[in-house]
């Protein structure tokens, strides 16, 4: 199965209208089955390597379907406070590591009571904090910047790109890393990837080693980050499990991965229904009660083109559409798709792999209301899990109800 038609392999053949035509739009649908097989996969990569995998909740944190994920995994990775605390309340028993390129004075205390692992993203940031963590019995780490790109194009998202805020390079260690420091870590960690195959960390564990390899012996353990597309049909898993092996068998350490989106991969859908199509010039134009700029906020960030099911690029069928959002941002556009139809108001759309960051990072700009989020069980059966309304958006105004 390659790629493309992995994304909506979850419907089983069946039409978007067929499953999911009596729902309100938009809305999201999480589907339970693809979950759990997403998360066969990565049980199967942590029995047969010895290396414990970690949600990365920045990519998926509706917690609602965490008790599906939680028997395949070793826990949660947090960007910060509540993140933690959401790891530790709706996935118990697990671990929670954290990450955050600066900690706050006023959070840490509370910080300490959710976390096992604490990772700082600086010397100085280690120095501030790290005896606190050491002292309340938490597993210390420090990020590194191996210096090593492996992706091509928007060097804003690279970890690694010059002038990165992200990670102790090789220099600033050799400038700031005390004995004192170095005594207080248990373990390195280093995130790299963007939906990246296993020969990329193969390429970034070299450089790990070339600028890292004298420290490793003292780590218990070594944290590999994200960005493994592991679930992804033709994913390097062989690469991946001879990297795993590598790291233990040279350094002696525990392996961690922390994927988010490998997690909930083609898990999700985004519908939404036409609104009206028109005609500017040459460009045919259709408006959908989804936002790009509020439901698919990586379409403007990234930029990203999220897959449409029955669609083809620009062109490729026979009547093609530039898709964009009601809001008043003249921004506010999805992509140009193509169709073997023209498009009529209510005609109903469906967006694929939408479990992943869009839930996490929606937004209610231009009074646009979130979209409901339905969980689609394994034998196919709806359940509303949230719904939100004129409450929820005062609530992100900040304003009383």
């Amino acid at each position: 199965m390659d790629t493309k038609t992995a994304v909506f392999s979850g419907l089983g053949g069946e039409t978007p209208e067929a499953l999911f035509g009596k729902l309100p739009t938009p809305c999201y649908i999480l589907d339970e089955k693809m979950l759990r097989r997403n998360g066969k996969i990565l049980a199967e990569v942590a029995a047969q390597t010895g290396c414990r995998i970690l949600l990365a909740q920045k990519a998926f944190s509706n917690y609602d379907l965490y008790p599906v994920l939680a028997p395949f995994l070793a826990g949660t990775e947090a960007s910060g406070l509540y993140e933690a605390r959401l790891g530790a309340e709706e996935m118990p028993g697990g671990e929670v590591h954290v990450f955050s390129a600066a900690y706050r004075e006023d959070q840490f205390p509370e910080l300490l009571q959710y976390a096992d692992h604490i990772v700082f993203n600086s010397p100085s940031q280690l120095r501030r904090f790290g005896p606190r963590a050491k002292a309340a019995g938490k597993s210390v780490g420090l990020r590194i910047n191996p210096e090593c790109s492996t992706q091509e194009g928007h060097a804003i998202y690279d970890p690694c790109a010059p002038g990165s805020r992200l990670g102790t390079t090789r220099a600033q260690w050799d400038k700031d890393m005390d004995e004192e420091l170095v005594e207080l870590l248990d373990g390195i960690h280093f995130h790299t990837l963007c939906e990246q195959d296993a020969d990329a960390l193969d390429v970034t564990l070299q450089a790990v080693e070339s600028k890292f390899g004298d420290i490793l012996p003292r780590m218990k353990w070594l944290n590999m980050g994200g960005g493994h597309h592991i679930t992804r049909p033709g994913y390097q898993l062989g690469v991946l499990g001879k990297c795993i092996r590598r790291a233990m068998e040279k350094w002696h350490v525990s392996v961690y991965l922390e994927p988010g989106e490998a997690c909930a991969l083609n898990a999700g859908y985004l519908a939404t229904r036409v609104l009206d199509v028109l005609q500017n010039g040459d460009t045919d134009l259709a408006i959908v009660d989804t936002s790009a700029a509020c439901h698919m906020p990586d379409v403007i960030e990234m930029p990203y083109r999220p897959p449409l099911y029955g669609s083809g690029a620009a062109g490729e069928k026979a009547v093609t559409y530039r898709l964009g959002g009601p809001t008043c941002l003249s921004g506010d556009i999805i992509g140009d798709y193509s169709f073997d139809q023209p498009l009529v108001p209510g005609d109903l759309l469906l967006f694929g792999d939408m479990a992943i960051y869009s839930t996490c990072k929606n937004n209610t700009f231009n009074g646009m209301p979130l979209p409901a989020i339905y969980r689609r069980s394994e034998g196919g059966s709806l359940e509303m899990l949230r719904t939100f309304g004129y409450g929820d958006f005062k609530d992100r105004l900040g304003k009383k109800q």
